[in-house]
């Protein structure tokens, strides 16, 4: 048994109250962390045009994109994860040649009760516009974080 008094307690006292601080802070930064880690990825994979940036989408990902027209027109479609996911791969090599490249500003992460949600403006290189990108990004059942939703803007 601890024979704690006066100072020794209170320093005891403190001591443990700041480890259990410093493992909550550790645990709540988890999730965010994680999404970073996985965004990161994502950017790097995409600035290499490599196809496996598909890979980091879940086969049962929602993907909507809103295309705004310069005529006006705007247009929302929801494409399967399994044909967006085949679309990034075949369009990788094309995007390499053309230097279409995108970069990123104003990331922002916010825990969401399934994952974490990622925003940023994306600004596309070759066709000099920005537009709003959202991620929601989570583990799946093993653990392994991955795209669960996007959504984004485009103009052709």
């Amino acid at each position: 048994m601890l024979d704690l008094k006066g100072e020794r307690m209170k320093r005891f006292v403190f001591v443990v109250a700041a480890g259990a601080a410093l493992f909550l802070g550790l645990a709540q930064a988890g999730p965010v962390e994680e999404a970073k880690n996985l965004f990161e990825r994502y950017m790097a994979l995409e600035r290499a045009f490599s196809p496996e940036v598909a890979d980091l989408y879940a086969d049962d990902a929602l993907i909507k994109n809103k295309r705004t027209y310069a005529t006006g027109p705007v247009r929302e479609i929801t494409i399967p994860a399994s044909q967006y996911k085949a679309i990034i791969r075949q369009a990788m090599p094309l995007a390499k040649s053309r230097g279409d490249t995108s970069s990123y500003t104003d990331v922002a992460y916010s825990k969401e009760s399934n994952g974490v949600r990622i925003r940023a403006k994306r600004f596309s290189d070759l066709k000099k516009y920005s537009s709003p990108l959202s991620l929601l990004v989570g583990p799946d059942t093993s653990g392994q974080w991955q795209i669960r939703e996007e959504l984004s803007e485009s103009q052709p």
